[in-house]
């Protein structure tokens, strides 16, 4: 059985200027590369929304930034998880699916790399899954790195956000892989 595929937040509300500089511009391409692959080999997809509570913010219910990326669009049938944390996990109907269908490998990806996708990897790896991360399949944002705290501090830029951010991830919670590894894996 292929690994579960899971996809985390490709929604059109990470297109607005308020999240600032942007690293990878070709995460959500990368993504549908693997999401085309899973879907041509039958293999478990699951895809990740984010609702947040934060009135105002692109991601909010009522700002129409709840939709899915074009090329992310799930089918009919391919299950949808709503959250308006960090975490798919928090609650347990994802955990439950993935169980259900017997995975015990998870490749994931999605937006952003520091926030969603770390926490839902560091989740998924805490609860037992073996987690490939398609670093390139994700991206960062310079919005949220707050160097406020530290008057020596520049304002940084998304690429080492991103960096950093696989980089405390893989070895511990996860082997980062690429999208292109993946795919030949697959072969």
């Amino acid at each position: 059985m292929l690994p579960a595929l899971v996809l985390i937040d490709f929604q059109t509300g990470f297109e607005a200027d308020f999240w600032g500089a942007r690293n990878n511009p070709d995460a959500e391409d990368r993504a549908a590369q693997l999401l085309s692959a899973w879907r041509d080999r039958g293999g478990p997809i699951c895809h990740v929304l984010h609702r947040s509570k934060v009135v105002g913010s692109p991601i909010h219910p009522d700002s129409g930034g709840c939709e899915f990326k074009p090329q992310m669009m799930p089918l009919t049938g391919e299950p949808v998880f709503e959250k308006s944390t960090n975490s798919a996990f928090v609650d347990p109907a994802l955990h439950a699916h993935l169980e259900y269908l017997g995975a015990t490998e998870l490749v994931m990806c999605g937006l952003t790399t520091p926030h969603c996708v770390s926490t839902n990897v560091r989740w998924a790896d805490n609860i037992g899954y073996d987690v490939t991360l398609a670093h390139d399949a994700c991206a960062a944002f310079s919005f949220s790195a707050d160097t406020g705290w530290n008057p020596d501090l520049s304002p940084m830029d998304p690429e080492p956000i991103h960096a950093t951010a696989v980089s405390h991830l893989h070895g511990e919670f996860c082997r980062a892989r690429s999208v292109a590894a993946i795919l030949r894996d697959l072969s």
